[in-house]
């Protein structure tokens, strides 16, 4: 979990609202969300941006788990 704790909040966020939308219209997890529910998702190159544009809410999702579950903690050692 010191990996999460290096992590300020403001930067997950930004990773997951740029790095994880981008590009905006429409976001494109959204396109790769729908397309492996529907199983379409059989290139490479679209599971590989499935990956790319899911980390960023992955890494958003675990800080948030981790910050609420008291593992995360807020002092520097």
């Amino acid at each position: 979990m010191k990996f999460l704790n290096n992590i300020p909040f403001h930067t997950a966020i930004l990773m997951a609202l740029f790095l994880g939308l981008a590009p905006f219209m429409p976001p494109h997890i959204w396109e790769k969300l729908n397309m492996l529910f529907t199983g379409t998702l059989t290139k490479p190159i679209d599971i590989f941006d499935l990956f790319l544009h899911g980390a960023p809410w992955l890494l958003l999702f675990a800080k948030i788990y981790a910050y609420y579950s008291g593992k995360e903690s807020n002092t520097e050692s």
